[in-house]
């Protein structure tokens, strides 16, 4: 089976899905993913894990005797569009997994308004979240201080900038990283939001502008296009190898679509790597080369995030507790409980972090965070 027949074995249109109704024979996942938009270009390998999650349930004879359905939703557009898809299929599945950016997040909570369990995989902003959101992500704090320090004890960082994407996320890492920059004596010395969306970031002016600041180094939460842009261009500049920058948005697929970086000085902070080296995210790698076959887009941390909210949704569904009263507790005890996942999957993600640099397309672990 080709790759193209793996997906279309499991996703179901949501117009194909209106039109038929419910399925009791389906466990229905709605899958919101970017497929278009600033992080369109991360979207395919989240399908592609998600539909590797769904196929390996359904091979051990679904949930509860129902085979696992993913609805697809693109997440790229803008939020209020996003929401009103997702508001015309409740009733048509039984919860929703995916990664996109936090503005659509938000208006995907107030639309759902806790009426259907809603697994948000990527880092997030933190925060307080209504009934029936379970998050698998970390806040600002969790996933980018350890690297943050680990950086300045080890290579004596004291002079920061931030430079995000202008809307809940990056702005709450901004806020959470200056805490920590002072936390541990150093100081930021320029901050900038750049609009979003926008058909393109000013990568040169945002380069002048850090030369000015005499930065030391340069926390980055751009996201997709933009951040691909920015680090072309940083890394073509007189600062690439003299400044440091820290993402926590990096990942394989837009270190690709930048080019790579071949400076020493690009480093990133996720949830996984692809060469990190771990028996589960190795196996998770076979699997789904296995399946796909070894043109399929790169399985980043996106990818494996929307990879363990499927199982995660099916692990709910199989306990009793795919309910938005219930998905957030139940959901802590079955990220503790490896038993409790389907039968022939992976089982739970392993919490913590990596820190890696990049080392032209590829992104090198260098620690465990």
């Amino acid at each position: 089976m080709d790759s193209t027949a793996v997906v279309r074995a499991v996703v179901r249109d949501r117009v194909e899905v209106a039109v038929t109704g419910p399925d009791p024979g389906a466990l229905r996942l709605g899958v919101l993913l970017p497929l278009s938009g600033a992080l369109g270009l991360t979207g395919p390998s989240g399908l592609s894990a998600a539909a590797l999650a769904a196929t390996e349930v359904n091979a051990a004879g679904g949930v509860r005797g129902r085979r696992v359905e993913l609805v697809l939703l693109d997440a790229g557009r803008a939020p209020h569009e996003v929401a009103a898809d997702a508001a015309g299929v409740v009733g048509l599945v039984d919860a929703f997994v995916g990664f996109h950016t936090s503005d659509v997040h938000r208006a995907l909570e107030r639309s759902l308004n806790g009426r259907v369990p809603y697994v948000f995989t990527p880092p997030h902003e933190g925060g307080s979240r209504l009934p029936g959101v379970v998050l698998l992500g970390d806040s600002p704090a969790r996933q980018l201080a350890p690297a943050v320090r680990r950086l300045v004890a080890g290579r004596g960082l004291r002079r920061w900038a931030l430079v995000g994407s202008d809307y809940i996320w990056p702005r709450a890492v901004h806020r959470a990283v200056s805490a920590i920059v002072r936390d541990v004596g150093a100081e930021v010395v320029w901050e900038r939001l750049v609009p979003f969306p926008s058909p393109g970031i000013d990568a040169e002016r945002i380069v002048a502008a850090l030369a000015r600041a005499r930065a030391q180094a340069v926390l980055v939460s751009l996201v997709g296009r933009d951040l691909a842009r920015f680090n072309r261009v940083f890394a073509a500049s007189a600062l690439a190898q003299r400044v440091v920058r820290l993402s926590g948005a990096l990942e394989e697929n837009v270190l690709l679509a930048a080019g790579g970086d071949e400076t020493g000085e690009l480093y990133a902070a996720m949830r996984s790597f692809a060469g990190q080296g771990d028996d589960r995210r190795i196996a998770l790698a076979e699997r789904y080369r296995a399946l796909f076959g070894g043109g399929a887009p790169v399985l980043d941390a996106y990818a494996e995030g929307c990879y363990d909210g499927v199982l995660l949704a099916a692990a709910l569904a199989a306990s009793g507790g795919l309910t938005a009263s219930a998905a957030r507790r139940e959901a802590a005890r079955l990220l503790a409980t490896p038993s409790a996942w389907p039968a022939g999957t992976l089982g739970p993600p392993v919490p913590g972090g990596y820190l890696a640099r990049a080392d032209g397309l590829d992104l090198t672990v260098i620690t465990r965070l």
